[in-house]
């Protein structure tokens, strides 16, 4: 079976997606597939081509047409690159030697429809792996209006994708219900959750984190907000937290990553004078567990009216590092949902900064709650939301669906066991 990945960002990327679409790869690789993906040559929102234009990782077939102009310096920059690396990559989806499938992810918005005209002129199956849903996103965000002739368009464009893709692949039940309610027949959608990787993220204690002490963070009680913080997530409820318990010793707050809204928090922490505070660049991903367990709790937010249009995939990196989460935003999330059902944190709701100040002091406060919750955490990802599981049952669905399952002597990507909770 020959697969074809397109989305913007692949390996040496970190940001999320990458990661997820790497992890994949090496599956189908292990089982005796072909792996082609089709990128862009710059890092996901930097400016400037700084990978090759072709080169093999780990046996994947990694093509990456034309140039990255703008960065992220603006929407209109990121729809201009976007719209560029559309052009460009469905020019080559549509010449590279036949794919038996094309895996679409939703970098930049709609790309599947290169997908659909393979499928269409070549006869390729088509699976869109929705990461996110657009117009939704920026319509729940207040960059789009709810109503009106260009939200109708692109509304009809998603549903037009989602409803002639042979599957959509699905993060979680919120978004499972948003994907349905659009008229999309409930046997096109398959729900797979992100996942974690067990065998690069442990369940360490804290103090054998290397990051404490890079990031000089001592004996505090250290509560990180890790990954993307962009226009999906809620930044003011953390902000005004942090605010409220400024002069609460023994607590600080890390960032680590990047995003739209890293600028609001870097200037609310200035104006506020939260000498308790500090952010960090992305760290590489095979040192992303140490950086997880550098904190004692994990933050997950994200904007009220979001959840089923997106869903974070860091919980699961904070779950298998025997870490509590404490999620800022609605109930009906799957965050919310997998935290609960897992008793691996608390939820409090967008513009409740009292109650997200309160959670926190409470676990600095019982420490064995917050290991208990860790050690929740932990046990909850095995089987379920791991990367062995996960993509196991994303080359199955694929190798159903072409009806090409794996070459007989073939076996799945290993990984080494999962590591016992945290002692």
């Amino acid at each position: 079976m020959h697969v074809l990945l397109l989305n913007q960002a692949f390996a040496p990327d970190v940001v999320a997606t990458a990661q997820m679409s790497k992890d994949l790869a090496d599956e189908l690789i292990a089982r005796g597939h072909t792996v082609t993906a089709i990128a862009s040559r710059s890092i996901y929102g930097k400016k400037g081509s700084v990978l090759p234009a072709r080169e093999t990782i780990d046996g994947v077939d990694v093509r990456r047409p034309g140039v990255s102009v703008f960065g992220k310096s603006g929407y209109a920059a990121r729809i201009a690159d976007f719209a560029f690396f559309y052009a460009l990559a469905t020019l080559r989806a549509v010449t590279l030697r036949k794919p038996d499938v094309v895996v679409s992810f939703t970098t930049p918005p709609f790309i599947a429809g290169a997908g659909l005209l393979c499928r269409l002129f070549r006869g390729s199956k088509a699976v869109y792996w929705v990461m996110d849903l657009y117009p939704d996103l920026p319509v729940a965000c207040g960059v789009m209006k709810p109503s009106g002739p260009v939200t109708g368009f692109f509304e009809g464009v998603n549903r037009f994708l989602l409803r002639r893709s042979d599957i959509n692949v699905v993060l979680g039940r919120c978004m499972q219900d948003r994907v349905i309610a659009k008229n999309v027949p409930a046997s096109k959608v398959r729900l797979i959750p992100v996942w974690a990787d067990l065998s690069g993220i442990t369940a360490a204690p804290r103090d054998t984190s290397p990051y404490r002490a890079r990031w000089n963070l001592g004996d505090t009680f250290t509560v990180m907000y890790s990954g993307n913080f962009g226009i999906g997530h809620d930044a003011q409820t953390i902000c005004q937290a942090m605010a409220l318990l400024k002069n609460e010793p023994g607590i600080k707050f890390v960032f680590v990553g990047g995003g739209k809204r890293r600028a609001e928090v870097e200037k609310f922490i200035a104006e506020h004078g939260i000498t308790a505070a500090s952010w960090h660049d992305y760290v590489p991903r095979e040192e992303l567990g140490t950086s997880l367990a550098a904190a004692d709790v994990h933050l997950i937010s994200l904007k009220e009216g979001v959840e089923g249009i997106m869903v974070p995939s860091k919980l699961f990196g904070i779950m298998a590092a025997g870490r509590p989460g404490i999620f800022i935003g609605h109930r009906t999330s799957e965050i919310s949902r997998v935290l609960d059902e897992s008793n691996a944190g608390f939820t409090v709701s967008e513009g409740q900064p009292q109650a997200l100040a309160d959670a926190i002091v409470k676990l600095k406060n019982d420490r064995a709650l917050c290991q208990t919750m860790g050690d929740n955490a932990r046990r909850a990802v095995p089987g379920r939301y791991d990367k062995v599981a996960a993509c196991r049952q994303w080359a199955e669905l694929l190798e159903q669906i072409t009806g090409k399952p794996a070459p007989a002597g073939r076996t799945p990507a290993s990984s080494a066991a999962p590591q016992p909770a945290r002692s």
